[in-house]
């Protein structure tokens, strides 16, 4: 049985956990071949080898560098001869806190991990995909992206921002058939959320339960359903979607602001989380 991605290169970055890894794995059940962007060196070999060599390599790439990001896409290239979809996942929670207590190097970290990498993954991508004049790009932001309150500054800032270059970019880089797109996604279980629902990064289950209290379908989202909405924008069922932003958060988007919901937050950067959104 063929799949919808068959022939075509991947890259997902902060594909070693979470969001990203789902997504890299459902690229390859689809035919993909797939390089797998972490810092996570480890848990990303491991991941690799477990999706087969013949299909999966892993690349180690800080995202807020840009000779990083240009590098894992010049791999991709060199590895299987092209390269059709770039997943702009790696991301971490950031400064949190009042906004009085959020210092310049916190936010600025923030912004170079959640921001600047997806302006050097668009553009790299982008320069990989111009010879054959076809593409997509898909960014993940957030809901904190289309909605204030659903994050804390600094990372509802960067996703907004997220948003922004999304739609810029697909305005200049559709005329050369590449596509540009986002996801946001709502609350959907990862080390990151476990983190903001319960302190301990590693506390999945827990996690999940108190996430479904506040999901209008009763469930919180996994990795999975944002794989999903991943691969319909990387297939040709969406070869005429570009510059959009589809929001996956089981509706609760829609049930009204949350203002307030990160302010006790001590201020720092929840590095335990990785690079994965």
């Amino acid at each position: 049985m063929s799949g919808r991605l068959d022939g075509q290169v991947t890259l997902v970055t902060g594909a070693a956990s979470g969001i990203g890894k789902g997504i890299a794995r459902r690229f390859v059940a689809e035919g993909a071949g797939c390089v797998v962007v972490d810092i996570q060196d480890e848990p990303g070999r491991e991941f690799a080898r477990e999706l087969g060599s013949e299909v999966a390599v892993y690349t180690h790439a800080d995202v807020a560098v840009e000779d990083d990001v240009s590098a894992a896409m010049d791999l991709a290239v060199e590895r299987f001869g092209r390269l059709d979809c770039v997943v702009n996942n790696a991301g971490i929670l950031g400064a949190v806190g009042p906004i009085g207590s959020i210092t310049a190097e916190a936010w600025q970290r923030t912004l170079d991990v959640l921001l600047n990498s997806v302006f050097f993954g668009i553009k790299h991508a982008a320069r990989a995909m111009a010879p054959q004049r076809s593409g997509s790009i898909i960014n993940i932001a957030s809901t904190a992206g289309v909605r204030a309150g659903l994050g804390p500054h600094a990372y509802t800032a960067a996703k907004h921002a997220v948003v922004g270059l999304t739609q810029s970019a697909a305005t200049e880089l559709g005329r050369s058939g590449i596509r540009v797109n986002a996801i946001a996604p709502g609350a959907t279980v990862s080390s990151m959320t476990a983190y903001v629902a319960t302190g301990d990064p590693a506390a999945l289950d827990q996690a999940e339960r108190l996430i479904a209290r506040t999901v209008p379908l009763g469930r919180p989202g996994a990795p999975e359903d944002i794989a999903n909405a991943a691969l319909f924008l990387s297939s040709a069922e969406a070869s005429w979607v570009n510059g959009a932003v589809l929001v996956v958060d089981a509706g609760g988007e829609v049930i009204g602001d949350r203002n307030g919901r990160f302010v006790e937050m001590d201020t720092q950067l929840v590095s335990e989380a990785g690079q994965t959104t």
